[in-house]
């Protein structure tokens, strides 16, 4: 019979890295583009910044966001910062501003950014009438019973209005 405890050091050196070992990462990832000397310093900067820009509003989505809304996934390294305003809608404050942003398993994540979901204010989801049902209910997406997600923020919602405005799909006429 094997050891518990190295059977327990086997699933945890296999498991995905903790929050703190990605921002190292990622921070080594930075300092070896720095000194990259095949890139240029305005395209270094550009990914410098892309960087740093995107963990800056993942912390400001955490200061307000815990879980994904749909799923209830509450581990960082499965959750995406997804703006509710697309970023490149966005002017530079509300890029980084925590409350244009969900934190969204990657499923979720695509269905929101591709407008196939949205949000009342109230936290009602909507589902749009042009996402395929049989996807959505292979994606853990509740099709025919209302869910509701929980109410959001007063910030959050004039994102979210932005969002049902401009990013979810409906049927329009022709």
């Amino acid at each position: 019979m094997a050891d518990v405890g190295q059977e327990i050091r086997k699933i945890e050196k296999d498991s995905p890295a903790p929050e703190r070992d990605i921002e190292e990462w990622e921070r080594r990832v930075e300092i070896t583009i720095v000194a990259d000397g095949a890139i240029g310093e305005t395209e270094k900067s550009a990914l410098v910044q892309a960087r740093r820009g995107q963990g800056q509003f993942r912390a400001n989505v955490r200061s307000i966001e815990r879980a994904c809304r749909i799923t209830r996934v509450e581990r960082m390294e499965h959750l995406i910062a997804s703006h509710v305003q697309p970023w490149r809608d966005s002017s530079n404050e509300q890029r980084l501003d925590g409350e244009n942003g969900l934190l969204l398993t990657p499923t979720v994540d695509h269905l929101f950014d591709k407008g196939f979901i949205s949000f009342e204010d109230s936290g009602q989801l909507i589902v749009s009438p042009v996402a395929d049902q049989r996807s959505l209910k292979r994606m853990g997406i509740e099709t025919e019973n209302r869910v509701n997600v929980g109410a959001f923020s007063q910030g959050q919602r004039c994102y979210l209005d932005f969002h049902r405005e401009n990013i979810l799909r409906m049927a329009r006429g022709v």
